[in-house]
């Protein structure tokens, strides 16, 4: 039986080792930390008892991912789906509140209902071909050319000045902003309303969902069917030289997938010059600053709507946003920055201890920065709900230049596995139509750093595996492997 060893546990090389166990491989899966997940884990941080996830909290693109929804993701774990996906709260106790229902949301701003429909409502309505344009490697003929093309128009419009003049209300032109934001790049830019684009036509379409008891619940789910099929992970083993790795022989079609940052095939002996040239190109971008907090109660928002919705974006007015995105991206930290928080708890009774929450809260910063975002962040969360400081009972903050650590493939802190730039849309890492394909026999990426790019939907994990197992010869689909 020929090997597949994959390195990361991630969300997308625990999809690639499904994928290959799957198909027929004895997979192994050497994860650095402690615990299984990368992305997808879930810590008590704080104290015990208060469940912190470790990097992402809410996956508006799980259950619209075409790996995900051939594993049965919607079915192996308990998902919570709010009525409200993010919420934009401004100062007065005035707020932005994207409710899944868009009519909804339209009619709540007011003498934006119109724009806002006609900005988004195409793009909820086919929300499969937006994912379907964005979710794959960008030099391809979309299945669905006209969403994809209204799609790049609504880029255009979002993604340029033209976008200061899209909105009339700050509670439209706010909620908007703090989508575009998720993306950590200047704004406007056709990259951040690409990101911020296929967000907002999710909280409309599916809505942005998370699972009940911590992001750890999707690495369990899919270490577990992992083990189903023959598979094992092994923890605590940090690779951080491929010239030292036993993991097969390529000729008798063993595979090597990395779902780490692309640097790591610099320590491939056999590495081609070109290959190695345009992987120490491949840029990585601004940080992430993240405190988990650990909290008394309830945060007590001024606005009413705000305290129903997990995924709250904090910076004021689109204005202010844009500001303190362009300040990061100067190498600077604003004094009100853009804050993205998550309140799990308010849904989920696992998260804290009865009448306890917990709050999860990051800022973009300069790579490497060493600032502890604690102070920064909690008066952001004051501004918007007083008396907020007053039910701290602990928190963890972990600086940009400590997220390396807990994660290698994080360079710098960046979250997203390289700056989110159009540049590196199309070449991400390698410009070519296989990019998780190396020059080296039976090696293959399976990180954010390949397409589709960040998000936890488990496509490059399947687009690495699916390319492997072409290449030995073997052409699958989702339906072969799980139908």
């Amino acid at each position: 039986m020929a090997r597949a060893t994959i390195i990361g546990s991630g969300p997308n090389g625990i999809a690639a080792a499904v994928a290959l166990a799957r198909a027929g491989y004895e997979v192994r899966v050497l994860e650095a930390a402690d615990t299984i997940g990368g992305g997808v884990r879930t810590h008590d941080s704080t104290l015990s008892g208060f469940h912190h996830d470790v990097c992402a909290a809410v996956h508006p693109a799980a259950l619209s991912s075409p790996f995900f929804q051939a594993f049965g993701l919607a079915e192996r774990i308990e998902w919570i789906t709010p009525e409200i996906s993010y919420a934009h709260p401004l100062d007065e106790g005035r707020a932005g509140i994207a409710w899944r229902d868009i009519e909804r949301t339209a009619v709540g701003l007011g003498a934006d209902e119109r724009a806002w429909l006609s900005l988004l409502r195409p793009l909820s309505r086919h929300v499969d071909g937006v994912v379907d344009f964005t979710g794959n490697q960008m030099l391809r003929i979309p299945h669905e050319p006209i969403t994809a093309l209204r799609f790049a128009l609504r880029m255009l419009d979002q993604g340029t000045p033209f976008a200061r003049r899209a909105f009339r209300t700050e509670e439209a032109s706010g909620l908007m902003s703090g989508v575009l934001a998720h993306a950590n790049t200047p704004l406007p830019s056709l990259a951040g309303a690409a990101a911020g684009l296929l967000l907002a036509a999710q909280a409309h379409a599916g809505g942005w969902m998370y699972p009940r008891g911590g992001a750890q619940r999707i690495a369990d789910s899919m270490v577990a069917d992992i083990d189903a099929h023959g598979g094992s992970v092994e923890t605590s083993t940090h690779i951080t030289d491929l010239g030292s790795l036993d993991w097969g022989d390529p000729a008798r079609g063993d595979l090597l997938l990395l779902n780490t940052s692309p640097r790591l095939t610099l320590t491939h002996p056999d590495i081609p010059s070109g290959y190695a040239r345009a992987i120490s190109a491949y840029r990585y971008g601004p940080a992430a600053a993240k405190v988990d907090f650990a909290l008394d109660g309830p945060i007590p928002w001024t606005n009413t709507d705000v305290a129903r919705s997990p995924t709250v974006h904090l910076g004021g007015t689109a204005a202010e946003v844009w500001e303190s995105e362009n300040e990061v991206a100067r190498g600077r930290i604003s004094e009100r920055p853009y804050v993205l928080s998550v309140q799990p708890s308010i849904f989920d009774d696992s998260r804290a201890p009865e009448g306890k929450a917990v709050l999860w809260a990051y800022i973009h910063v300069p790579q490497n920065s060493d600032l502890d975002a604690t102070e920064l962040i909690t008066r952001q969360v004051e501004r918007f709900a007083p008396g907020f400081r007053d039910l701290i009972l602990a928190h963890h903050s972990v600086p940009a230049s400590s997220r390396e650590a807990i994660n290698p493939s994080e360079i710098g802190g960046d979250i997203l596995g390289g700056a989110f730039t159009i540049p590196q849309a199309l070449r991400r890492p390698v410009l070519g139509t296989t990019p998780w394909r190396t020059p080296m026999p039976g090696v293959y990426l399976a990180s954010a750093s390949t397409p589709p790019g960040p998000g936890v939907n488990g496509m490059a994990g399947w687009h690495a595996a699916r390319t492997a197992l072409t290449d030995a010869g073997t052409r699958v689909t989702l339906d072969d492997l799980f139908g």
